[in-house]
């Protein structure tokens, strides 16, 4: 007897299947892949932007030039941008064209593989770098004579810029490449040769020689005169504080889409969930997450593009090593927060357990997260990572109070359903259709440059 002859038993009640067209099933309000926990709306500090717009006023700082260097490229062959080279400190306020042209026009390319020294300590320095690609350290020498890493640079940064006005320059440090690189010179002789020719360079960079230093803090502000530890009836400095005479400022930017629903929807298919409350809902949580992506990667105010370039710093092999979260971390004081991609986080442990160690855990809204030196390393997943598998990791301090980084919002607009965020009805169409512009305000301020640090270049695939 085979299988399908067995006599099947008669069905004594009815079926599951046949039961559903009766019952109401239970079901979940829409679900939306796309959120994230959005750490950085949730810790960010808001201050309340009333006017629109919101202005950081700060003290005078002294510009010497310390941006970077861009190039442009020819299959194999890296050019500099004639006016880029017054990114560099002498140069700052040279603008004659055919004179930077000139002098762009006399770098010479040179390739050096990783562990290759490019220049070395204590020879004279003869020659003005900049670093097209790749990533090289600086080492000196320690107190006991030991090897020192002093820094590392990367893509952009230059060296050996005092060679432009100078003949008794000596290296004090090593440049090793870290990875390979492409790099530009300029030797002391061409520099020479053209200052013979060109008389309005060689007049700059004498009067930039000549010209007195203005007296300034190690954070390069004007310097406020005090006089200290002195006895009798000296007679006392006078001093104010100068202030930037055009201090930046922050407008509220803006997301915002308009969202239909048609009223027949609205109308019929409201039970047991208002469609038009899910609508919006579902269109709010896509607001959030492209305003906190704004607050990362916008070229106006985002964290990425908006830290100061003394503030940025490269690893030294390339994954994010406990060393370079603690440079990170050193290099402000009161560091609330670190923020990096949940991959680059993946990396941070993996080093760590190279090296036996075990990361902090630390509780935030009750939340238990990886953490460094006590500091919280929040996940953001709006930090990108490039095609070549490297990302950034930010360290910031917040607040106004302590001079950090804050959000700018402002509250109590028309039609508001969250702080900042509104609805308006703007309407039902010739077609029945309903239409909700929905809008969100919002910016981000960096109050003091050093409140705002980023870790680049961080290699999160090996």
């Amino acid at each position: 007897m085979t299988v399908h002859d067995v006599e099947q038993p008669a069905q004594l009640s009815l079926s599951t299947a046949a039961a559903r067209n009766l019952a109401t099933t239970t079901k979940s309000v829409p679900q939306m892949q796309a959120i994230t926990p959005r750490w950085l709306l949730r810790v960010l500090p808001w201050v309340e932007a009333s006017g629109g717009t919101y202005r950081v006023n700060r003290r005078l700082t002294y510009t010497l030039g310390d941006g970077r260097v861009s190039f442009t490229s020819t299959g194999a062959e890296v050019r500099v941008i004639p006016q880029e080279l017054r990114e560099l400190p002498l140069l700052r306020e040279f603008d004659d064209e055919d004179a930077l042209g000139e002098l762009a026009g006399r770098f010479t390319q040179q390739e050096f593989q990783p562990g290759e020294a490019i220049v070395e300590f204590g020879n004279p320095a003869d020659r003005v770098y900049l670093l097209a690609h790749g990533k090289v350290s600086k080492v000196g020498t320690g107190k006991y004579g030991e090897p020192t890493v002093l820094g590392v640079l990367a893509d952009g940064d230059h060296f050996g810029d005092p060679v432009l006005a100078r003949d008794d320059v000596i290296w004090e440090y090593t440049v090793r490449a870290v990875t390979p690189c492409t790099v530009l010179s300029l030797s002391r002789q061409a520099i020479e040769e053209l200052t013979g020719r060109i008389e309005a360079l060689r007049e700059h960079l004498r009067q930039m020689l000549e010209r007195p230093r203005a007296a300034q803090n190690r954070k390069g502000e004007a310097e406020i005169a005090l006089a200290s530890g002195h006895v009798g009836e000296p007679a006392l400095p006078g001093t104010f504080v100068d202030y930037e005479l055009g201090p930046r400022e922050y407008e509220l930017a803006v997301a915002q889409t308009v969202l239909r629903v048609h009223t027949r929807v609205a109308d019929l298919y409201n039970g047991p969930m208002n469609q038009v409350e899910q609508q919006i809902r579902l269109t709010v949580e896509a607001l959030r997450e492209r305003q906190e992506h704004a607050l990362v990667n916008s070229r106006d105010f985002g964290l990425l593009h908006n830290a100061d370039l003394q503030s940025r710093i490269s690893t030294r092999t390339g994954p994010p090593t406990p060393d370079d979260m603690d440079e990170l971390l050193s290099r402000r004081r009161k560091t609330r927060l670190f923020l990096a991609h949940p991959r680059t986080i993946a990396a941070i442990g993996r080093e760590c357990t190279k090296r036996g160690l075990y990361p902090d855990v630390v509780e935030v809204e009750g939340r238990r997260l990886l953490g460094w030196r006590g500091v919280p390393v929040l996940p953001c997943d709006k930090i990108p990572i490039s095609a070549t598998g490297t990302s950034s990791i930010l360290a910031m301090r917040t607040g106004q109070d302590d001079e950090g980084v804050i959000g700018l919002r402002q509250t109590g607009i028309p039609d508001e359903i969250e702080p900042g965020l509104n609805v308006r009805f703007m309407g039902v169409s010739e077609r029945g259709i309903l239409s909700y512009l929905i809008s969100t305000y919002f910016s981000a301020a960096v109050l003091v440059p050093d409140a705002l640090g980023v870790l680049e270049n961080v290699e999160i695939g090996r």
